[in-house]
């Protein structure tokens, strides 16, 4: 592992002349295929739900806890120690190391023979995926200045949405095709050529550089400190809650959905894929990046909207997440999940980049990862499970339209969450006026 680059003015003279326009996209370009390929080994389970129920004769609280608090736990958890790695060394080859642990791990659960077994290999791919996020939403903030931020992480978040896609697309060709062991190997050893591209072609950037301010002195990272300045901030403590409680909607739904459709509608993995893999990817990335842009846009007239434009979307989405689930036609429930998958899909961007346009420059990676730890702690570990529970629990009441409504339930979380972005959008104007350098 290399140390921290040079961040004398000769250096950061010279990095300068190296971040053209066109390497700048091209960083922001691997970092997304880095955030997809994570998504791609994270959400392939939803599509492969069905199919591993049969083989391996699991319930549904067992499959949510293999989706959600398995790879969640060491996930959110592990964040906090690399992420103050990474604002202490080299945080390009963090990601490279990341991304190739999780690439083979995601392979290995394509030769799990029962539970446990898959469990361990998802707990492998959750221990990967820690060292990736944090790392790069501090790159990204020292690429982007301030006024472009949320458009960069917008952009970055489209990951999300192409890891679905490509996820549902290949996981419900090849299940069907080949069996869901082949999934798991066909969308885990791509990530390996990724590593090698972020290893050997992007740069470490000086810290403050997109921000014109010289990098902080090195030293040991308050960990309490850090965490303490997004509880004590009033703008950041209503983001984390509010984007948690929105994970917790959003991550349960996507690793749920594809039973449902095949449950409730009868379709197959291939036609459950072919449907809702496209739809979340390119209308989700369409919202995530329409809402970053919309953020930077009414926050250069009044800053409050970078947190109330996400709010607004996700009480207008409401109405027609409720209809996906309770409308029988499988092409009317689907049209209607449109607009729901659109407005949804704000809250990526904004949320990124006000909690690191919140925080001190040396604690970059750190607060990301303290976000990072409350949103997947809560929301991806419980979100799929509390669904699944929920789901067995009503089971004897609605047999198997169980998943509908725990699924209907689930969706209302999102009153909670908007609440929470209007108190934001309340308190960021002074809170960012009064952040530490």
């Amino acid at each position: 592992m290399s140390h921290l680059p040079d961040t004398s003015a000769s250096a950061r003279d010279d990095f300068a002349s190296r971040i053209t326009p066109r390497y700048r996209r091209w960083a922001l370009f691997l970092l997304v295929l880095a955030y997809t390929s994570s998504h791609v080994d994270r959400n392939i389970v939803g599509i492969l739900i069905e199919p591993l129920k049969a083989d391996l004769l699991l319930s549904d609280t067992q499959l949510g806890f293999l989706s959600g608090i398995a790879f969640a736990l060491f996930y959110a958890t592990l964040g906090i120690p690399i992420a103050v790695w990474a604002d202490r060394s080299n945080r390009r080859n963090i990601i490279a190391w990341a991304i190739a642990t999780w690439s083979l791990m995601t392979a290995l659960c394509g030769m799990a023979q029962n539970f446990w077994q898959l469990a361990i290999a998802r707990v492998g791919v959750g221990i990967g995926e820690a060292g990736s996020s944090p790392p790069s939403h501090s790159m990204i903030s020292d690429l982007y200045p301030k006024e472009e931020r949320s458009s960069a992480m917008a952009l970055y978040a489209l990951g999300v949405y192409f890891g679905i896609m490509i996820g549902f697309l290949v996981g419900g060709f090849v299940a069907d095709a080949w069996g869901w062991r082949a999934a798991f190997f066909i969308v885990g050893i791509p990530g390996l050529l990724i590593a090698l591209l972020v290893r050997f072609t992007m740069i470490e950037p000086p810290r403050g550089f997109a921000d014109g301010v010289a990098p902080p002195p090195k030293g040991k990272i308050n960990i309490r400190a850090g965490m303490a300045v997004l509880w004590r901030v009033r703008t950041t403590r209503h983001v984390v809650i509010g984007v948690t409680l929105t994970a917790l909607v959003g991550y349960g739904t996507i690793v749920w959905n594809p039973a449902f459709l095949m449950r409730s509608h009868g379709l197959s993995p291939t036609q459950v894929g072919v449907l809702l893999g496209p739809l979340l990817g390119v209308v989700g990335g369409l919202g995530a990046w329409i809402g970053g842009i919309l953020a930077d846009r009414l926050a250069a007239k009044n800053q409050s909207w970078n947190a109330w434009i996400v709010g607004l979307a996700k009480i207008l989405a409401i109405p027609f997440i409720i209809a996906f689930y309770t409308i029988d036609n499988t092409y009317l429930a689907l049209a209607a999940y449109i607009p729901a998958v659109f407005l949804g899909a704000f809250y990526l961007g904004p949320s990124f980049a006000m909690i690191q346009s919140l925080t001190p420059l040396r604690s970059r990676a750190l607060a990301s990862a303290v976000m990072l730890l409350v949103l997947n702690l809560f929301g991806l570990g419980f979100g799929p499970q509390l669904i699944g529970l929920t789901s067995d629990l009503i089971g004897g009441l609605y047999g198997m339209e169980s998943l509908r409504y725990a699924l209907i339930a689930a969706a209302l979380v999102n009153i909670w969450a908007c609440w929470h972005y209007y108190l934001a959008g309340r308190t960021i104007k002074q809170d960012t006026a009064n952040m530490e350098p």
